[in-house]
């Protein structure tokens, strides 16, 4: 397209601006749709970083709208993805008056399968309490008139609810064309209308599961399109990381084994015992975890495969548990053709023992039954086990060569978010996807961060090590907290400080008689916090690794926000220590190569949260005293944005006072 046509549409005079109350020309908005559609002429991948405020999501949809291309919309979270698909893209489409089909589509887990949904409603001691009942019968109504099935539209049922597990498919246990239901299934319609569609809205853990599917030589679950946009593509590595690996839970195993004999029971009672068979792959199961209990005592519960405690007992334990799958298998295949209900459970035993040997695969003494040449990716191993529970972990060292090869020489990459770069250089965020031959660009934020927002690093707080770091941080914090007018929002780097920061807040509001609300992760879901956090306007939200992004809370309702710690991932993440041993290993810098780049992205992340809009102000108060004393210190503040800044929570409290008479 011309780009004189971007311009006029991008113009104050332009159908966007005259369609959408508030919409403001911005020359970054318009650089960057430019620099999309010359991507899009060239058939070239684009990673571009857009600070908050520039207007990315309109500035990557309209040459998409206007290239006659198909095009593939990604998201990093299912929030971004609705708000894509109703309200930005019918807003857009409005203002340019042109008819595109678009589309929504999301993992299966997220649409109502009547068939489940009536084995549960069959089932009287399927349901677990009373408010399940409810939920039930709110689901049942919900299939009847819902056109989607999408739970999200459910608003009585918690997103979060277990009952969603029950009445959802999974791959494994899917009937596909043998499901009585098939004519109405909401998969295959929200499938059917993706292909059909000119612009699909995914999630990044959508395209990854495709991918993984892809790289297993499964057939796609994703349309065939000529342009993917990545939104918020810094959570692809991580993304990337968890789908492109293994995991199976000992309460899939035990799923498993109830499916096994409510099968078998029920279609094919005469077949075999198969209460002996079902509690042969359940004490299987149990034997596993409790080989893994010494992992209990292990730094955040986990263990690498070559640094289990009693190695011997736990593999033999998984040695049992793969020949109790098989026996099982075997049996459920030989009656499939009799049930649907006796397929799937087959086909789950299968998927779930192909991915228990997968993982069990090198042996203690390097033997790989499933060795495929130099064509391996080098891997990690390990088991997480919680109270109850047990999982068996994989995942590749590095997704670069799977990521990068899957997309064709005809194919539009782009990659956007306020947060690639690390104080301007894209080699890390390159360097995790093989993205080496992409274009990188990248557009500062509109806002006035100097005169709206002010940057604390308190001068004598000691380093986050020290026993008494918390006590102190939090004494620095609440007089803070007593003079922002707003909301205000901390930050922590792990639960466990979570829980003792908002023990300590709890504390110094009673001494200092703060009368406002205060909420903690893991008190309700993350939507109810943030709606409580939004509807209170002056309360205090503490929350840890899924409050650090995705929170856009704009005016005075957030005028505070505080991290406690430098975001360095924890050293107890064996994919992160794996890492950094073969970076090592390799001769390279881990802390400087690795670490230090994944704590600048993490941190301008969670600064990102306190400046939403022109009108948005407030403090950003870092308590970790490493960002100004170290050498490295500054590669992470010199990536944020330009705050003013100061070392006097003094001066922090005059500001809002300074604020406070502007406005009186």
């Amino acid at each position: 397209m011309l780009s004189q046509e971007l311009t006029e549409i991008f113009s104050e005079q332009g159908p966007i601006a005259q369609k959408v109350e508030g919409y403001r020309p911005r020359q970054a908005q318009l650089e960057m749709a430019q620099a999309i559609d010359r991507a899009l002429a060239d058939h070239a991948t684009l990673i571009a970083e857009a600070g908050t405020g520039t207007g990315k999501t309109w500035a990557y949809l309209v040459p998409a709208f206007l290239s006659n291309a198909k095009v593939l919309v990604s998201t990093g979270t299912r929030t971004l993805q609705d708000q894509l698909f109703r309200r930005d893209l019918p807003r857009l489409r409005e203002a340019l008056a042109l008819s595109i089909n678009v589309a929504l589509l999301k993992g299966r887990g997220n649409y109502v399968c009547h068939y489940h949904l009536q084995r549960l409603a069959g089932d009287d001691r399927a349901l677990k309490s009373r408010a399940e009942v409810g939920q039930l019968r709110h689901i049942q109504l919900f299939a009847q008139k819902t056109r989607s099935g999408d739970r999200a539209e459910l608003a009585e049922v918690p997103e979060d609810a277990d009952i969603w597990n029950r009445v959802t498919s999974t791959r494994e246990n899917c009937l596909g064309q043998d499901c009585p239901h098939v004519r109405d299934c909401f998969v295959l319609k929200a499938r059917k209308q993706a292909q059909e569609a000119d612009l699909v809205v995914v999630n990044h853990a959508l395209f990854m599961a495709d991918l993984a599917l892809r790289e297993e030589g499964i057939t796609e679950l994703l349309p065939s399109v000529d342009m993917v946009v990545f939104d918020e593509a810094h959570q692809l590595p991580d993304i990337a990381t968890r789908f492109l690996g293994i995991s199976v839970s000992s309460h899939q195993l035990l799923d498993l084994a109830r499916s096994i004999e409510a099968a078998g029971l029920a279609h094919a009672r005469e077949a075999t015992n198969w209460s002996e068979v079902a509690k042969a792959v359940e004490q299987a199961a149990r034997s596993l975890r409790l080989c893994a209990a010494g992992i209990d005592r292990l730094p955040g519960r986990k263990a690498t495969f070559d640094a289990l405690p009693d190695p011997e007992d736990f593999d033999t334990a998984l040695t049992a548990l793969i020949q109790a799958m098989d026996r099982a298998a075997g049996l459920m295949q030989a009656v499939a053709e009799k049930h649907p209900d006796l397929a799937a459970a087959a086909n789950a035993c299968l998927e779930l023992r192909a991915r228990v040997f997968q993982w069990s695969q090198p042996d203690r003494q390097g033997n790989n039954a499933l060795e495929r040449g130099d064509d391996r990716e080098a891997s990690v191993r390990w088991v997480e086990t919680g109270t109850n529970h047990m999982r068996l972990h994989s995942a590749p060292l590095s997704v670069a060569r799977i990521f990068s090869r899957f997309r064709r020489p005809d194919q539009t990459w782009v990659m956007t978010s306020a947060t690639l770069s690390v104080n301007g250089n894209f080699e890390h965020f390159q360097r995790q996807l093989g993205l080496w031959d992409a274009q990188t660009l990248r557009w500062e934020s509109p806002f006035d961060y100097s005169t709206q927002g002010l940057l604390l690093v308190p001068h004598n707080l000691p380093l986050p090590s020290h026993p008494n770091f918390n006590q102190r941080f939090v004494e620095v914090l609440a007089p803070l907290i007593e003079v922002a007018p707003g909301g205000v929002l901390v930050l922590c780097t792990t639960l466990r400080a979570v829980d003792r920061i908002a023990e300590l807040l709890e504390e110094q509001f009673e001494d200092r008689d703060i009368e406002r609300l205060l909420l903690k992760q893991g008190d309700s879901s993350r939507r109810a916090l943030l709606e409580r956090f939004r509807t209170a306007s002056n309360a205090v939200l503490v929350g840890s690794a899924s409050f650090w992004e995705g929170i856009d809370v704009p005016g005075d309702a957030l005028t505070l926000v505080a991290i406690d710690k430098l975001p360095f991932a924890p050293p107890d993440d064996p994919v992160l220590e794996a890492r950094l041993n073969q970076c090592r290993s390799n001769g390279g810098n881990p802390f400087m190569e690795y670490q230090v780049p994944e704590a600048a992205i993490a941190l301008k992340q969670g600064a990102g949260r306190l400046i939403r809009s022109e009108r948005d102000w407030g403090v950003l108060m870092v308590g970790d005293t490493r960002l100004v004393d170290k050498p490295y210190g500054r590669l992470l503040w010199r990536g944020l944005p330009p705050f003013a800044r100061t070392r006097d929570p003094a001066q922090a409290a005059a500001f809002y006072e300074g604020r406070n008479l502007k406005t009186s």
